[in-house]
């Protein structure tokens, strides 16, 4: 595994709630800080779904790459990639292809601490990772084809990632610059926190969170309209723009009780 500096990386700030480090929490992990574990603890109190939500969003993740690994993508882009858990998307892709190569994308560095470590490819795939925020397309793109070959379809991964860009820093304009730079065939797998499902609970833990992080990672949830916006430009493929749980669930999957507050979707690029 490759691992590259950049601009990008920010400075652990451990009095402040990081987005990598608060999923952490919710995943019920340690690499945290008192003041992610604040925040996490605070946001779920509001709303209590958003812990099954984060689950349900890494069993969407894994069942996503599955489904392209199934229909012949070999490469994947994955930006924030967040703390290293089970079923990372190498580890899925390289269980359906051993020679699949991924690079991963973050800018806290206590990602690339684990990643040092956890993101460790199998002999005949690769994987990269690359320090440097989701604004940076140029220089992601730039350093990606030192691993990709951006000419051939690629699983473009922004999981739980496109919240944390105001609406001032254009969100669309980020994912469309970065999905126009990919081959035809290539697909964009994307989550993204909903502002129409509880809407009350969704707002109030944004703001108990958003009060704790760093102002670079404030959260902004979008409704089922704005979300499937992004996915402008590709054919979606079923279900849609659902619910996590609803994406192409497996035969043993247990649907949730209640509704989670995220919506989820894959769209495939189409010929130029």
């Amino acid at each position: 595994m490759n691992e590259r500096p950049a601009g990008g990386m920010v400075p652990i700030n451990s009095s402040v709630a990081h987005p990598a480090r608060v999923y952490n929490a919710w995943l019920g992990g340690k690499d945290n800080y008192p003041a992610d574990q604040e925040a996490a603890e605070l946001a779920a109190a509001a709303n209590p779904e958003i812990i099954p939500a984060v689950r349900a969003n890494r069993a969407f993740l894994g069942r996503a790459v599955r489904e392209l690994a199934g229909v012949g993508i070999r490469q994947f882009l994955d930006i924030g990639t967040g703390i290293p858990a089970a079923d990372n998307t190498h580890e899925v892709a390289q269980r359906v292809d051993p020679g699949a190569r991924v690079v991963y994308v973050d800018n806290d560095p206590v990602v690339l601490a684990h990643a040092r470590a956890l993101l460790v490819s199998t002999p005949d795939g690769a994987t990269d990772y690359l320090n440097a925020d989701l604004r940076e397309v140029d220089h992601i793109l730039t350093a990606a084809r030192d691993t990709l070959d951006l000419s051939q379809p690629v699983g473009l991964m922004l999981v739980a990632i496109l919240q944390y860009i105001p609406d001032t820093d254009d969100p669309y304009a980020i994912a469309r610059r970065l999905l126009d730079a990919l081959a035809p065939g290539s697909h964009l797998v994307l989550s993204h926190p909903a502002s129409d499902i509880g809407a009350d609970e969704v707002a109030e833990s944004m703001r108990v969170y958003n009060d704790r992080a760093a102002a670079h990672a404030a959260a902004t949830p979008r409704s089922h309209a704005d979300v499937t916006r992004f996915f402008d430009g590709t054919e979606l493929l079923a279900p849609g723009v659902v619910q996590l749980p609803q994406w192409r669930p497996g035969p043993n999957d247990v649907p949730p009780a209640g509704a989670l507050p995220m919506w989820c979707g894959v769209g495939r690029k189409g010929q130029a």
